[in-house]
């Protein structure tokens, strides 16, 4: 046995080793001896670990539900918590180089995906179970004047295998959560490119996507800093608000495809913390993942354009920037004015078309409008009514006005062709 002193001082790999030959056992570096103790429970090893198995299966129900092979892995761990015991009772019951590295021995035993199929939770309640098993055995355990030593002995040790199992348990968070990390950059990379839905559909799936409807996708600037964090936030906010997120840092965009939002401009707005200074546009709601590309390719497209409206709002729908979309160059914007708008005007009559011109020539005055045109003002306010009941836009209203004005405009330049009737020949003839 080693002497008091020679214990004190034995703080090396040598040290250690002579220290496990014979058998010194500490409650701390130093302190009081335990000798025959650890005989004990050394011959009772395989007992307790039976035991505390046969106790997580009579308390705890979920334990019991447990496939074979992870309950195999649970026994594994609970054999390997006993082996750890009667090691760092060697080592010196609590010694600071050696108490980390046998605890975290326990959970190596087992696979890792034992921390993806057991929560923290369940966890510590194994751990309750085990210790339990073993302060109960203390009495039997223990040599004669050795249990109260013992039992502060297993309290030390139980709190070091706590923090074991919350170091698995956070790697394991880790390692998940750079995956999924990478994930969701590929899969919103994925959305942005047009990739088929095949592929979305297998990235998401290995996310765990519910892909429940409505799905959008919002755009702006992100925070900085690093992207673990920042994806942290939207997920937090998202949780809050029950709503299924996917997130991806692009460059200085941040770039989140929410699903199951009733209303996604809502639901973006309570997300605003997650983004940087900025506007936030938000791409029109479509029924899955599948179609998500054309709300995330709206929302890029207005995202681009949204400093051309100071005033916007925040978050603000990507469907209010056409007129700045269009005008940076948004093909898909052109298109929606032109179809929307100014066709819609041109199918509902020329005297509509007439009145907003001859609204807009007259600086949006009711009496000029209505002298250019030889008509009632009355008429012009009719009109004017009109044109909002058809498209959606009052011209009244000066940020409509300016929609209207743009959809004029590009009506003009790329005017609707129409459709003539169908040759003899069988072959569609379009007017050119």
């Amino acid at each position: 046995m080693i002497a008091h002193d020679g214990t004190r001082r034995g703080f090396g790999r040598g040290a250690r080793r002579g220290a496990c030959q014979a058998r010194a056992v500490g409650t701390e570096p130093g302190g009081t001896q335990l000798p025959a103790t650890l005989r004990r429970i050394e011959r009772a090893a395989g007992a307790l670990a039976t035991a505390s198995v046969a106790r997580m299966d009579e308390t705890l129900p979920w334990f019991r539900a447990l496939p074979a092979d992870q309950r195999s892995w649970v026994t594994l761990v609970a054999q390997a918590g006993v082996r750890s015991l009667v090691q760092w009772l060697r080592d010196g019951g609590g010694r600071a180089d050696s108490t980390q590295e046998v605890s975290d021995e326990v959970f190596a035993i087992a696979p890792q995906a034992l921390a993806r199929s057991i929560s923290l939770q369940q966890t510590v309640a194994l751990i309750k179970v085990t210790i339990d098993v073993v302060e109960e055995q203390v009495p039997h355990l223990a040599a004669d004047g050795e249990e109260q030593q013992l039992r502060e002995v297993v309290l030390r040790f139980s709190r070091e295998i706590a923090f074991a199992s919350a170091r698995a348990y956070a790697r394991a968070a880790e390692v998940r959560g750079n995956w999924d990390a990478r994930l969701q950059a590929l899969l919103v990379d994925a959305l942005l490119r047009g990739d088929s839905s095949d592929v979305l559909a297998s990235r998401a799936a290995a996310l765990g996507w519910a892909d429940a409807p409505p799905v959008a996708v919002a755009v702006g600037r992100s925070p900085g800093g690093e992207v673990a964090a920042v994806l942290h936030t939207v997920y937090r906010l998202a949780r809050r608000i029950r709503v299924g997120v996917i997130g991806g840092v692009h460059g200085d965009r941040l770039v989140v495809v929410l699903g199951g939002a009733a209303d996604p401009l809502a639901a973006t707005d309570k997300l605003l913390p997650a983004f940087g200074d900025g506007p936030v546009v938000v791409g029109p709601a479509v029924p899955s993942l599948d179609e998500a590309t054309e709300s995330a390719r709206s929302a890029l497209a207005g995202y681009r354009a949204a400093p051309a409206w100071p005033a916007a709002p925040r978050p603000v729908e990507a469907a209010a920037l056409l007129p700045e979309r269009a005008l940076a160059g948004d093909a898909e914007a052109r298109r929606r004015l032109r179809q929307d708008y100014y066709a819609t005007l041109v199918r509902s009559g020329g005297e509509l078309l007439e009145t907003l011109d001859a609204f807009f020539a007259s600086g949006g005055v009711l009496e000029s409008t209505a002298r250019a045109l030889f008509v009632h003002p009355n008429t012009v306010r009719y009109r004017l009514r009109r044109i909002a009941e058809v498209t959606g836009l009052s011209p009244l209203i000066p940020r409509d006005a300016f929609a209207l004005q743009v959809a004029l405009t590009v009506g003009r330049l790329d005017p609707v062709t129409p459709v003539l009737p169908t040759p003899p020949g069988g072959g569609r003839a379009e007017a050119r």
